[in-house]
């Protein structure tokens, strides 16, 4: 039986019908909670949308609570590219049941990640066939090739230069690897922001969903 997604959802202003799908993807060793506290500074922007933040399939190897979509166990880049490709599929299955769910399509649906959350809405989300409304990273990275891209929705990328988790330059490297696919994407470093997400990277998410799924 396929492993299923469940994780805290709502629906702003509460009993709404939904016209847009925002999805949040956590980082290592927390879990659906933890990007759902993003929310309640989304949610005024963003009338109409429904919120849900997943639980990550797997437990965390690393620590005795929290979730992960793959393992850090072995670092190598195969390793660590099977075990994305392995949640990909997951979360595409996850992301398909929720829109239909809603009666909502792929144009209408936003991810935004955290650390293993971006990485895995880097590599989900251009893959899928219809084109996403957009993509917002924080503190992540981009994994896999670029030419199994099926589309290429905006993405706005946000990275503390002071990251002791996923290196600064990982930003850079994944502008460059995004452009040469044809993504159109926006980059934004944050001086002095360790592995986080900050009041003005949270704001520039904001807007970058409310410009794509909004205006």
């Amino acid at each position: 039986m396929p492993l299923t997604l469940t994780g805290p959802s709502a629906i702003y202003p509460k009993g709404a019908t939904p016209k847009r799908l925002v999805v949040l993807l956590h980082g290592l060793g927390a879990d659906g909670n933890d990007l759902f506290g993003l929310v309640p500074a989304l949610a005024p922007a963003l009338p109409e949308t429904a919120f849900v933040s997943p639980d990550a399939p797997f437990p965390c190897d690393m620590a005795p609570y929290g979730r992960q979509w793959f393992s850090l166990q072995t670092r190598t880049p195969e390793t660590i590219l099977a075990g994305v490709r392995a949640s990909a599929a997951i979360l595409d299955g996850f992301l398909d049941e929720t829109l239909e769910r809603l009666h909502l399509d792929d144009s209408k649906l936003a991810l935004i990640g955290f650390s293993q959350g971006t990485m895995m809405s880097l590599y989900a989300g251009p893959r899928r066939a219809k084109q996403l409304a957009g993509i917002v990273g924080y503190s992540g990275r981009l994994v896999g090739d670029t030419a199994e891209f099926k589309s290429k929705p905006p993405i706005l990328l946000v990275h503390g230069d002071a990251d002791q988790v996923v290196p600064p330059d990982s930003l850079p490297l994944a502008v460059k690897g995004l452009e040469q696919a044809g993504v159109p994407v926006e980059a934004v470093t944050r001086p002095g922001l360790g592995h986080g997400i900050d009041d003005d990277g949270l704001r520039r998410g904001r807007d970058f969903l409310v410009k794509v799924l909004v205006d």
